[in-house]
């Protein structure tokens, strides 16, 4: 056992490789796998994140469990979601192994701490309650911290935003290049539909880099904390897939004018000057300038617009 980190029960590096080894894991690029091995760095996610005793936590994509024991070792209850079967079987083995202090807790033993749900992230509807938990209600997660598979970031993020509405705050690690488009306002060079969708659920900023050596294997990207806090969504009568569909299409043709660009989805080019007018745009715009507010509203003239 790696002496370092075992006064906490966290993985370091000799750990994550000795565990891989014996569960013949071999990291892959089509699960966006890179297992953290550094105690700081989870540490330091786990704080940012405001984890508190007692709060419970969604965690995706767990991994070796780097992070999952930083968010035990904070006070949290973690339901951590993995869509690896070797991987799930073996946290609570984990945990319970590096942490026999919540093995043994007579207020219900590891599941009181810590449910692990064999699943692809983008198939969950729901979540079960931790053991000990008051009923569900009282056991749903109101944070999402988690070290996403960078391949599957961003549609992992807005699927459990949608889904889950106890969520309340989010912590993420994601590669750099997301977590700027996630946090992006109207007007800067990487703002496009990632920043708007988010923002329909959220406000969301930058909240730190990371090393790429803290990583195993070593990514060939540099990685950054992005964090989104909820907020309602802009008041509309457009629905929530209309509002996206208007997104989708303003940013399907970057280059374009917003009268060009939202043609086919208003019909024709005057449809989609009449619907952005209505909405109060200048149809001269591109996408790039427009708020999630702004698209708000032009979801909603175009439900109004004669033939919509």
């Amino acid at each position: 056992m790696d002496t370092s980190a075992a006064d906490d029960g966290l993985l370091g590096p000799a750990d994550v490789r000795a565990l891989a080894g014996r569960l013949g894991v071999r990291p892959t690029k089509s699960l966006g796998q890179n297992f953290v091995h550094d105690g700081g760095t989870v540490r330091r996610i786990a704080a940012k994140a405001g984890v508190r005793p007692g709060g419970v936590v969604l965690e995706v994509g767990p991994g070796l469990g780097s992070l999952t024991l930083a968010l035990l070792a904070a006070g949290a209850r973690v339901v951590a979601v993995e869509i690896d079967q070797r991987l799930a079987t073996e946290l609570p083995v984990t945990v319970a192994a590096r942490r026999p202090d919540l093995a043994h807790d007579p207020d219900g033993g590891l599941e009181a701490h810590l449910r692990v749900v064999r699943a692809d992230a983008l198939d969950v509807t729901e979540l079960p309650a931790l053991a000990g938990a008051a009923g569900a209600a009282a056991g749903a997660p109101t944070k999402l911290v988690a070290n996403l598979p960078y391949n599957v970031a961003v549609p992992v993020l807005l699927t459990l935003l949608e889904r889950l509405p106890s969520l309340e705050t989010v912590l993420v690690m994601v590669q750099t290049e997301v977590a700027e488009r996630l946090a992006a306002g109207p007007g800067s060079k990487v703002y496009g539909v990632p920043s708007v969708k988010a923002a329909w659920y959220a406000r969301a900023s930058m909240a730190g880099s990371v090393g790429r050596q803290v990583f195993w294997p070593v990514p060939n990207v540099d990685s950054a904390l992005v964090r989104l806090e909820r907020r309602e969504p802009p008041t509309t009568t457009a629905s929530r897939e209309e509002v996206f569909a208007a997104v989708d299409a303003a940013f399907g043709q970057r280059r374009k004018t917003l009268r060009a660009a939202l043609a086919g989805w208003a019909g024709s080019p005057a449809a989609a000057e009449e619907a952005l007018r209505a909405a109060g745009i200048d149809p001269a715009l591109r996408g790039e300038r427009l708020d999630v507010e702004g698209f708000a509203r032009l979801a909603a003239a175009g439900r109004q617009a004669p033939g919509a």
